[in-house]
């Protein structure tokens, strides 16, 4: 083998690579370095979880090397199985090779005033100013400490340029005795396959590497400082010109901002019953699963699939006019956690910049309580591992933390498991602090894994029946676990759906069944059981949850207090679509200009916008202010996360 090395031309790729992750680990040494220096006034810790922050940093610069390397990888090694002896041939590679690293530690020296400014990695935002590229020169040039990092990348790129033309003479040029076919071909294969995983990132089949998978604290100097600038600016390039998270542009903002401002001024009905929860009541969070009212007894009553559920819905403050936000999981959780709507396709959680929130799990936090979230299967999908980790969520229980035997598909573990892990975790947190808790179910999604060594028995015909009553007999069971604990009685537990399901058969474009969910709080010990029927939505689920907690709460959001405050209209979103319901009418509209407006009690789905184009819109406006204010917001949030620093703790 040390024999096939010397004596192939692959051997240049292998430099290539370890030269390249030695400068990327340099340039985040020396950012360190700079940010420890320039940062005053406050306490910086760097512990044991600095050398996982560059375990993780080595990840992401293997994967910006790959995607450099592959193709001059499987150039090199056609030339070997070839013996390609052509000069030219040899010097395009390398000439590809070094130029494209030497962009990549331009972006890395680039990246540490940057960083060390706006306390985010390099982006897609760094080019905000380039139509006023002349200011911008200017600005450079008189800051003199900018002339550092321009030197500093003009080394490495010389440096990185001079060893890489002594190695290339020694392989790419040099010659060599004809290397044996058979094991030239193998070695490729095995190369380019390694090459494929590197730029992959993971090895886990249901995500790829993402910013999120950075994130593995509390700490966001650590969390950022494992990425790669370079990863960071083309994926943010990429994410922005995706059509699907272009801007929204539904109303004018001035409108929006007045819609908004009289929603959410509305005088609150103080002499209405509130609930008041004990201070220091525990708070567990069920999302479930696609977990449609129309599949739940409760509210429908040719549904026999739900025993546990109706059980607990009859014993609970429910809100049973309730719509989930969007139909996609995250979409739920983001909605759910922190009260903000869908904007149509935007994907809420898969972002570079990921914004500061207001939410559950920051506000509880900030009171002292301890955070988690579960899910069955892999952290990284969708990129909410990440997300939730800048938001103030301290420890994620995934499918990382359960026995392989354990793990039936790609979603992971049955949902019993991650109730039954729950358990076990809650009962281990100290009893010194409360607990807030968030457990995203996944049984109800294929692909559907019925548990054969449980003793649950279903009665239904169907997988997709089945497996409702599995993610039922799963809460209800978990709820018995739970009744057992010294916790028990000092806990608050939500439920609500992600989304539903499109149920067959709807009368509408936007199947109402997607949207219209469970949502109720059960504390046998503290809520009273009571309906109500008033519009809900899924981002008012925090603030009515905070405002039960906590008497001081200020809310930030677009939700608001179910309490004491009454919505005029239910809104939400799917991709291209935004639905709006009134008591007895249902607007659709269509990203593509098309409008409809129906009577709920009509048999036929019959548009009459016509008729009461007044009603239509102002349902729509309200609407389209909600979802286009929600977007200023996010972009002021992100703003100011680009312009502050923080704290490093």
């Amino acid at each position: 083998m040390r024999k096939f090395i010397r004596t192939s031309r692959l051997s240049y790729i292998f430099a290539a690579y370890f030269i390249a992750i030695l400068c990327f680990f340099i340039f985040r040494v020396l950012n360190v370095m700079v940010f420890c220096f320039s940062t005053e006034d406050q306490d910086v810790h760097l512990d044991w979880q600095l050398f996982k922050a560059f375990v993780l940093g080595w990840r992401f610069d293997t994967v910006v090397s790959a995607y450099i390397l592959a193709l001059p990888l499987i150039f090199v090694a056609v030339g070997d199985i070839a013996n390609i002896k052509n000069k030219v041939y040899y010097r395009v590679i390398h000439i590809f090779v070094c130029l494209c690293f030497s962009v990549s530690f331009f972006l890395c020296a680039a990246d540490i005033p940057y960083f060390n400014y706006f306390f985010t990695r390099l982006n897609v935002m760094a080019l905000t100013w380039i139509d006023s590229l002349n200011f911008v020169v200017n600005m450079i040039v008189q800051e003199p400490s900018y002339f550092v990092y321009l030197f500093l990348f003009l080394i490495f790129t010389v440096a990185y340029d001079w060893i890489m033309s002594k190695i290339y003479r020694k392989t790419l040029l040099s010659e060599r005795t004809v290397v044996s076919f058979t094991p030239t071909v193998i070695v490729s294969i095995v190369l380019v396959f390694l090459c494929f995983l590197g730029m992959r990132g993971r090895l886990a089949l249901k995500s790829p590497i993402r910013v999120g998978t950075a994130y593995f604290s509390n700490n966001p100097f650590l969390n950022q400082i494992g990425l790669n600038p370079v990863f960071t600016f083309i994926k943010s390039v990429e994410e922005k010109n995706k059509e699907k998270n272009k801007k929204v542009s539904l109303i004018d903002l001035n409108t929006a901002r007045r819609i908004v401002a009289g929603e959410l001024s509305t005088p609150i009905d103080e002499t209405k019953s509130s609930v008041h929860l004990a201070e220091g009541t525990n708070v567990v969070l069920i999302i479930m699963e696609s977990m449609s009212a129309d599949k739940v007894g409760y509210f429908n009553e040719k549904s026999d699939l739900t025993p546990c559920l109706d059980g607990i819905i009859r014993q609970s403050l429910s809100y049973d006019n309730a719509y989930t936000a969007g139909i996609h999981t995250y979409n739920g959780v983001y909605s759910t956690l922190f009260s903000h709507p869908a904007i149509l396709s935007q994907h809420s959680m898969n972002k570079v910049l990921i914004p500061t929130m207001d939410g559950l799990p920051n506000v509880l936090k900030d009171k002292g309580y301890q955070t988690l979230y579960f899910t069955t299967h892999d952290e990284q999908f969708d990129n909410i591992a990440g997300f939730l980790y800048a938001n103030r969520v301290e420890r994620i229980i995934s499918q990382k933390d359960y026995p392989v035997s354990q793990v039936k598909s790609t979603l992971g573990v049955p949902d019993h498991v991650m109730y039954e892990k729950a358990i076990k975790v809650l009962n281990s947190l100290s009893a010194d602090k409360p607990f807030f808790a968030c457990l995203m179910s996944s049984s109800d999604h294929g692909p559907y894994v019925l548990p054969e060594d449980i003793d649950f028995k279903p009665h239904s015909n169907g997988i997709k029946n089945q497996i409702v009553e599995y993610a039922d007999w799963a809460i209800g069971r978990f709820i018995e676990d739970a009744r057992k604990t010294d916790w028990f009685n000092k806990t608050v537990f939500v439920f609500v759906a992600d989304h539903g399901y499109a149920k067959p058969g709807s009368k509408y474009e936007m199947p109402l069944s997607y949207h219209h969910t469970p949502m109720l709080f059960f504390s046998p010990s503290q809520i009273k059981p009571e309906s109500v029927e008033s519009f809900a939505l899924q981002i008012d689920l925090g603030p009515t949850l905070l405002s039960m907690l906590f008497e001081d709460y200020q809310n930030n959001t677009l939700g608001i207090d179910l309490q004491r405050e009454k919505r005029p209209y239910a809104y939400f979103s799917a991709d291209d679509k935004i639905g709006v319901l009134s008591e007895n009418y249902f607007y659709v509209y269509h990203t593509n200009g098309m409008e409809n407006l129906y009577r709920l009690t009509d048999d036929n789905a019959n548009n009459c916008m016509e008729e009461q184009k007044h009603l239509a819109d102002e349902m729509r406006d309200y609407a389209f202010s909600m979802i286009q204010y929600s977007q200023y917001m996010l972009e002021q949030k992100q703003k100011r996360k680009s312009s502050n620093t923080g704290s490093i703790e």
